[in-house]
């Protein structure tokens, strides 16, 4: 494993973020403004898994968390088989999820610098959803996932719970998508339920609800998620090639000072399935035009060779057995293998966002 500094780096990266915003035809992202501090992350399924292990593994700069029908922490324990027949899975009894071997895991890896200090996680504000309907990933499991973060956090106003919708295996809205009680694509069913609202607000705090009148008409932009892999990641590729932004009115100005929310999608949302559904359905962006909040949207990739067909984030190890842990980034490769980059700038910070060649996705604020 390659160790580089952060002085050493992020000149680099300063030096050819135009560079790379201005490739592949994607739209060329400015410098805006934001608060490093109010960094959050959700996600539906794997995406769900994938906010949870971003949340530990980087609690000192991601906030809070949204877990839409998502699994414990290390739950799969790096076994396909604990992620679609045992314990992790439909098939599987959620009473045999360990959390308190989940907790020493966690724990131990902090101790060793793998994953942050878990005090961090204290202070974190978490949502968790779990439809009445969804027999994918079963309200037990959500359940272990509050357990798991009840054993961090004691403050139980910090952990918001939603068990009581009837929905199935999907994100929800109040307008729009398929029957409530559905698990069926595009996987976003209309329950009547402002979830993107409620999902931030719990983390942020008061904000302002969107109405039916309200408009996402700030920018939507897409941006190129490959310019710094070599010639032969296209064996590999577990990205798409391009990911997506959205840009509230307030927030266009490099002195604005706005938050970030990074959404995951979950199995079998990739573009390539349900086009834009994801990125400007799920009432994420109307949120963040009233409320001054930059949402982008990573896009993970379907990939037969590595098992991975249906575009699901890692959270059972397709990636090797650090996929849920810190990995070091050097400037184009990590364990020699070639590493994406995403550069927003935040005042005088960076949120770099990194996909190792496998498509895990972190999170480091320098």
């Amino acid at each position: 494993m390659f160790q580089t500094s952060f002085a050493v780096i992020l000149p680099f990266m300063t030096a050819v973020i135009v560079m790379f915003f201005g490739q592949s035809g994607a739209a060329t992202l400015g410098h805006y403004g934001a608060d490093p501090t109010k960094v959050s992350v959700s996600g539906v399924s794997s995406g769900a898994a994938m906010a949870v292990q971003l949340h530990v593994a980087f609690s000192s700069s991601i906030m809070g968390v949204g877990a839409v029908a998502g699994v414990p922490y290390y739950c799969a324990q790096g076994s396909a088989l604990r992620a679609t027949l045992y314990e992790c899975s439909a098939a599987g009894d959620p009473s045999d999820v360990d959390i308190q071997f989940l907790k020493s895991k966690t724990e131990t890896w902090a101790s060793s610098g793998k994953v942050d200090s878990t005090s961090n996680l204290a202070s974190s504000r978490v949502y968790l959803f779990s439809g009445t309907n969804d027999f994918v990933v079963k309200q037990g499991l959500v359940h272990k996932l509050e357990d798991y973060y009840s054993e961090f956090i004691s403050n139980t106003d910090n952990i918001k719970t939603v068990y009581n919708q009837p929905a199935g295996h999907a994100f929800i809205t109040d307008d729009y998508g398929a029957l409530c009680g559905f698990t069926v694509a595009p996987f976003i069913n209309d329950c009547n339920y402002k979830m993107a609202y409620h999902i931030l607000k719990h983390i942020y705090g008061n904000l302002e609800e969107p109405t039916s009148s309200t408009t996402a008409s700030g920018q939507l932009l897409d941006f190129s998620q490959t310019t710094f892999f070599p010639f032969y990641y296209s064996i590999y590729r577990p990205m798409m090639y391009t990911g997506y932004i959205y840009v509230p009115t307030g927030c266009q100005s490099s002195t604005s000072n706005c938050k970030l929310h990074v959404a995951l999608h979950g199995c079998s949302q990739t573009t390539d399935l349900i086009l834009n559904q994801f990125y400007t359905k799920t009432g994420f962006n109307e949120v963040g035009e009233l409320n001054n909040i930059i949402i982008l949207y990573p896009q993970a990739k379907r990939n037969s060779f590595l098992g991975n067909t249906a575009g699901c984030w890692d959270w059972w190890g397709y990636s090797g057995n650090d996929y849920g842990k810190h990995i070091m980034i050097s400037s184009f490769f990590v364990e020699q293998f070639p590493c994406m980059i995403v550069v927003l700038f935040m005042r005088q910070h960076f949120v770099v966002m990194h996909a190792n060649v496998f498509g895990t996705i972190l999170f480091l604020d320098k």
